[in-house]
């Protein structure tokens, strides 16, 4: 089905900076190499940039990258940020326009991951690196100028994917406290890969079905639907929800990830975990591109301001205006 007429009018036009990829394995270098030559934005101003090397026991060191706002508060809470690219593309450079948006918007800490990238690195490499960067930044929290009670995770698409399955991965060994997993458009569930009843209106734009078979095939290294898939690896298949961190989850109707997240909202809400969804009428995947955009000015509002909720419990909840787009958030 042709869902162009489905399509928010305000991000439609963003449709068109897209180059088609070709995601296939003899493609995906030059996607890769096309996509570390693009320029990315800038940090806001105001906010620094360390890059760090992470140890992790019997594999390469972890890169991440800190943001932190010059006017950081002591004591500040963190985000450990996880960038998309369907598993096998994308940085946290070209995420650190956001990174730092962030860390000005939320008055904290971000520290942003550059996991291992499939099909070089196969599940659980990805989310292990995510977890060595999750711990070093609670074990280093003090020196960061932290607060440790205070550290949620977030990332979007792909990264989302992978920082619902970190937050399982953190219930689970009990060693680091959340106060908030926040998924962007999350990758969850290989099965949407198998599915014999597909949505017909989804899928169409940015992230369609080929590129996901692709990029669960990299990242799980078998074929997607198999039996025995590890929930580390995508969350949907974890049987048990209950004990995870205050959930936020936003998508497009008309993003592939739809159905598979507005299930996975349901699942946590039955498990008692208190959880905020937000599904956007006409936005496919990646919608945020148009910047301008109010549905994309409006998710960024709603998003800062349940992680603020999450971030600052204490604080008096006043309107502040973000340095770097004028966005009022709220809370």
């Amino acid at each position: 089905m042709d869902t162009t007429h489905l399509i928010d009018p305000d991000i439609a036009g963003a449709l068109a900076l897209l180059p088609p990829l070709d995601l296939t394995s003899e493609g995906l270098s030059a996607v890769r190499a096309a996509m570390a030559a693009a320029p990315t934005p800038p940090l806001p101003d105001g906010v620094t940039e360390e890059e760090v090397l992470v140890p992790r026991e019997g594999e390469k060191p972890v890169r991440v990258l800190v943001h932190r706002p010059a006017s950081l508060a002591p004591d500040a809470p963190g985000v450990l940020w996880i960038h998309g690219g369907g598993y096998v593309f994308g940085s946290p450079d070209a995420d650190r326009a956001l990174s730092g948006t962030y860390a000005m918007a939320l008055d904290a800490v971000v520290v942003s991951v550059d996991y291992g990238l499939s099909p070089e690195n196969v599940a659980p490499g990805p989310v292990e690196d995510c977890y060595a960067a999750l711990r070093w930044f609670h074990e280093h929290a003090a020196d960061l100028g932290v607060d440790r009670s205070r550290l949620a995770i977030a990332g979007a698409s792909a990264g989302g994917g992978l920082t619902a399955g970190l937050a399982l991965l953190a219930r689970d060994r009990g060693e680091v406290p959340l106060v908030m997993q926040f998924l962007v458009y999350p990758m969850l569930d290989d099965r949407t890969v198998t599915t014999a009843d597909p949505n017909p209106v989804t899928g169409q734009f940015v992230w369609t079905p080929t590129y996901n078979e692709f990029g669960w095939r990299a990242h799980l290294g078998t074929d997607p639907g198999s039996a025995g898939v590890s929930p580390y690896a995508a969350a949907a298949r974890a049987e048990d929800l209950s004990g995870l961190p205050p959930t936020f989850i936003e998508v497009g109707a008309l993003d592939l990830f739809l159905e598979e997240d507005v299930e996975y909202a349901r699942r946590l809400v039955r498990a008692g975990v208190p959880t905020e969804l937000h599904v956007y009428p006409g936005a496919f995947h990646g919608y945020q591109m148009a910047v301008d955009a109010p549905v994309t000015r409006t998710s960024f509002q709603l998003g800062v301001s349940a992680l603020r909720r999450a971030l600052h419990p204490a604080a008096a909840q006043t309107p502040r205006q973000d340095g770097t787009d004028g966005a009022t958030v709220d809370g």
